[in-house]
């Protein structure tokens, strides 16, 4: 079996569908996951949400001790915040593909630096849900780039 894409959602995104749909959209996490199962066909996922910045940690920890192929990151408000995160995200060795419902280079100045993006294999933004199923789409032509060269 190949190894699994990681997809990890930070805080509040438990809350899509309800969370200020006029910004994240309407489709609840459960459908995003649903698109991104779809849009990975045979290929394994691995699809989880915390609102505790520890658990993202330890779950990137996991990611890199199974050999996962690649890893989606959606850090939500930690994308601005966590250094702690960024540091564990610096250790997976595959592709990592930092990923936001919003432009956040459209939104506030708050949200205009993201400790990820410096780290980051790839950046999408603004796709509102389908940026989910974009991204699986990305990681798996990267992994696919990476295999033939």
């Amino acid at each position: 079996m190949a190894a699994p894409i990681h997809i990890l959602n930070g805080p509040n995104l438990n809350r899509l569908g309800t969370r200020e749909p006029a910004i994240y959209g309407r489709a609840t996490l459960a459908e995003i996951e649903a698109m991104c199962r779809a849009e990975a066909g045979s290929t394994p996922l691995v699809f989880r949400q915390s609102n505790r910045e520890y658990e993202l940690i330890e779950w990137v920890h996991e990611a890199i001790d199974a050999g996962a192929a690649g890893l989606i990151v959606n850090p939500a408000a930690f994308t601005f915040t966590s250094m702690a995160l960024m540091d564990a995200l610096k250790m997976f060795p595959g592709p990592l593909v930092e990923l936001h419902l919003s432009n956040i280079h459209r939104r506030e100045p708050i949200y205009h630096r993201s400790y990820v993006s410096p780290i980051a294999t790839a950046v999408i933004a603004g796709l509102g849900p389908r940026g989910y199923p974009t991204a699986v789409r990305a990681m798996r032509d990267l992994l696919a780039s990476a295999a033939d060269a």
